[in-house]
């Protein structure tokens, strides 16, 4: 058995709806991607089919997904320990896909949080048959892989048990082993970054308009502005601590200050206390201002070379169908449906 087969497969991927990621992507995702990597089998996409359940601009869709994929490089994915792609360079991904929304009740994909929020934001005119149905194609892309963890956070766990219980039915009906049936994987130092302006939300673009995310793409003087920004609270008097009921602003910028500087929040906390936010804020906007200058630079490098790029994208996708086909295959002779004869179809 190889190396890479004897490790666990784990297998996660972000959509590329914006042209650049935000400090909450990095903290909270893709810096434990690059540790696991060393410990897993890992698998990490570019979610592009699951961006266009909304309405959306092709050519922007097209770029955002090569900058989404160049940051994944420039944030320390490797090519040489994982497989990078984008998730409909697979086809096998919508044909799984499609088999998953097959065994989902209606009313499993009805209570889904994230179709109800977005549901509710769009309307029924704008609301999309994919946009109901994409947990199951989130399903699939888990179980396409036969990966047994997903690094998962609070936010993600209604989806992974969706996947769970749907792995199971699938096993039940159509016998054991027809799919893996995914953990979750709960990254030790996994961190929620929450938006500047508003501590008790998660960093997001539409939590505050993007006036309290630091995006890692944009000039590092906007993100320096933000971090100086940031909400605290009303009375300094009570010092500089984590405590995230009672200063959730003070809090998140000490999770921030920890995870781009490998500081411990304590640490940390114990030099500013008495010496004001103003200091914290200050020490921090640098702090953040010098990760964010090389990531760019990194990520440029493949932006300016999109030969390159594609070859690792094209190279990822080969990898991942490698594995894909065979699971599929495995799934289309459970269920009953016919494979080519020249695949092995004839049985």
């Amino acid at each position: 058995m190889s190396e890479a087969t004897s490790r666990q497969r784990i297998l996660s991927g972000m959509q590329p709806t914006d042209g650049s990621l935000h400090l909450g992507n990095y903290i909270g995702a893709l810096r434990q991607w690059v540790a696991l990597q060393d410990d897993f089998e890992a698998l990490y996409f570019v979610a592009d089919l699951h961006s266009v359940t909304v309405k959306h601009d092709p050519a922007v869709l097209a770029e955002r997904t090569r900058r989404t994929a160049a940051q994944y490089l420039a944030a320390g994915v490797d090519p040489a320990k994982s497989i990078l792609f984008v998730q409909s360079h697979v086809p096998e991904h919508a044909q799984l896909g499609w088999l998953m929304q097959c065994v989902t009740g209606f009313g499993e994909a009805s209570r889904m949080t994230q179709f109800k929020d977005k549901s509710t934001k769009h309307g029924s005119d704008g609301t999309t048959v994919g946009l109901f149905s994409y947990p199951s194609l989130q399903a699939g892309d888990i179980c396409l892989y036969d990966a047994s963890l997903v690094p998962v956070g609070e936010d993600q766990r209604q989806h992974l048990e969706l996947t769970r219980n749907l792995a199971e039915r699938m096993n039940s009906r159509f016998g054991a082993g027809t799919v893996v049936v995914p953990d979750a994987h709960i990254v030790k130092g996994g961190a929620k970054i929450m938006d500047l302006t508003n501590p008790t939300a998660k960093m997001s673009k539409s939590s505050s308009g993007g006036k309290g995310v630091v995006w890692l793409m944009e000039d590092a003087k906007r993100a320096v502005k933000a971090i100086k920004g940031a909400v605290t609270d009303a009375d300094e008097t009570f010092g500089v601590r984590y405590d995230v009921e009672n200063k959730p602003g003070i809090s998140n910028l000490l999770v921030i200050f920890s995870a781009i500087t490998g500081r411990e929040i304590d640490d940390i906390a114990a030099e500013y206390d008495g010496r004001g936010y103003g200091y914290l804020k200050v020490d921090l906007a640098e702090a953040v201002a010098e990760f964010i200058r090389p990531f760019q630079e990194r990520a440029e490098i493949y932006l300016a070379d999109p030969a390159e790029l594609d070859r690792v994208l094209v190279d990822g996708a080969a990898r991942a169908r490698e594995i894909a086909a065979p699971v599929l295959a495995r799934v289309y002779d459970r269920f009953g449906l016919l494979r080519p004869a020249s695949a092995g179809g004839a049985r």
